[in-house]
C-alpha cells in the first residue's frame, strides 16, 4: 500500500534543476525513507503536524534525502550524499529507504569522478551515507574518487564516542576510511562563524540539532542559497518552535532558526531542504501573523 504522501512523481531521481547566479544547481535524490512523525517534529502535537506531512498506519512520514550538486564552472560539488548502501537488513527494513543516489547521477549525467568536493552538513548516517560504497566483495571506497571531502572535526569526535542518545546515528564507516586515506578534510569551525571551502561556497556553523551543524551557503552573482540541513529540515518544519525530537539542544535550535531568518528573508536566499521530497528548495517570508512560510513566488 503506498505511503499517503506518494505523488507520481515521487520516483523522480531527479528533484530540481535551477541556476543562482552564475552557478547551475541540479538536486539529486537517494531516494524516499521513513521515519516516526512524532519523532521528526517533537512536542508537536499530531493533529497540528499531520496536516502538513501525512502519516501512514505506524505514524511514519515520507522524508526525501536530496543532494545537491553545484557546478561553479571551476568545480563540481556534492553537498550530503543521502543514506547510502551500508545498512543492515533490520535497518533497510525500518527505514525503507533506496540506495538510489548513484542512479541519480547517471540520469543526471555527472559521473561521481567529476565531483571535486563533498560536503557533510554533519555526520548522520542520513546525510553522509554515499561517501563511501560497501562493494560487492565487502570493501568500503570513496564514492566520489576524486573529490576532497569536508566535515566538522567535532562531529567526527562525537561520532567515536558512540553515546547512548545517538550512537545509531553515526556509522564510522562513511568517514573513517576518507580520514585514513586523507581525503577528508575536518574543520574547526566555530557557532556563527563562515569559513570558504571553494570560491562562492562556505559553511557556517548553526548549532542546536547537532553541536556543529555546518549550515553551506552558495554565492554567485549577488544570489544566495543555503542548505540549512537539519536545523529546518523541511518546509513543514518552518515555524520557530517546530523542532524534532531528534535534536539534541532544542532551544538552541529555535534561537538559531530565529538568527538563520533574520537574514535570509530579507536578503531572500533560497532555501535548500535536505529532507524535503516535494519541496526540496523554495524562498521564505513572513506571513501577515509573522510566521515563516513559503513564498508563493516561484523565484526572486
Amino acid at each position: 500500500m503506498p505511503h499517503p504522501a506518494e505523488r507520481p512523481d515521487s520516483t523522480d531521481l531527479i528533484r530540481a534543476r535551477t541556476t543562482l547566479g552564475d552557478f547551475e544547481l541540479t538536486i539529486l535524490s537517494d531516494g524516499t525513507y521513513y521515519l516516526d512523525g512524532g519523532a521528526m517534529f517533537g512536542v508537536v502535537p499530531k493533529p497540528l503536524w499531520e496536516k502538513r506531512a501525512p502519516a501512514d498506519e505506524q505514524n511514519r512520514i515520507l522524508l526525501g534525502l536530496n543532494t545537491v550538486v553545484v557546478r561553479t564552472g571551476k568545480h563540481t560539488v556534492a553537498i550530503e550524499t543521502g543514506i547510502g548502501n551500508k545498512l543492515n537488513a533490520k535497518l533497510r527494513e525500518i527505514y525503507g529507504n533506496k540506495e538510489q543516489l548513484p542512479r541519480a547521477f547517471e540520469a543526471a549525467g555527472i559521473r561521481p569522478e567529476e565531483v571535486d568536493t563533498v560536503i557533510n552538513s554533519h555526520l548522520h548516517f542520513d546525510h553522509c551515507g554515499w561517501n563511501t560504497t560497501l562493494t560487492p566483495d565487502g570493501r568500503v571506497v570513496p564514492t566520489f574518487p576524486n573529490a576532497r571531502y569536508f566535515a566538522h572535526r567535532g562531529e567526527v569526535e562525537h561520532g567515536h564516542l558512540q553515546l547512548e542518545r545517538d550512537a545509531v546515528s553515526y556509522i564510522s564507516e562513511n568517514y573513517d576510511p576518507l580520514i585514513a586515506s586523507s581525503q577528508l578534510t575536518l574543520l574547526d569551525t566555530r557557532p556563527g562563524e563562515t569559513q570558504p571551502i571553494v570560491p562562492g561556497i562556505s559553511v557556517e556553523c548553526f548549532p542546536g540539532h547537532t553541536e556543529q551543524l555546518l549550515a553551506i551557503h552558495i554565492e554567485s552573482a549577488g544570489k544566495r542559497a543555503c542548505y540549512i540541513s537539519d536545523l529546518i529540515p523541511t518546509s513543514a518544519h518552518l515555524d520557530i518552535t517546530w523542532v524534532m525530537g531528534y535534536d539534541l539542544d532544542p532551544v538552541t535550535c529555535i534561537a538559531q532558526r530565529k538568527r538563520f531568518y533574520a537574514r535570509a528573508i530579507p536578503e531572500q536566499w533560497m532555501v535548500l531542504f535536505t529532507h524535503d521530497h516535494h519541496t526540496p528548495l523554495g524562498y521564505v517570508e513572513l506571513n501577515d501573523k509573522g510566521k515563516p512560510v513559503l513564498s508563493s513566488r516561484e523565484s526572486q
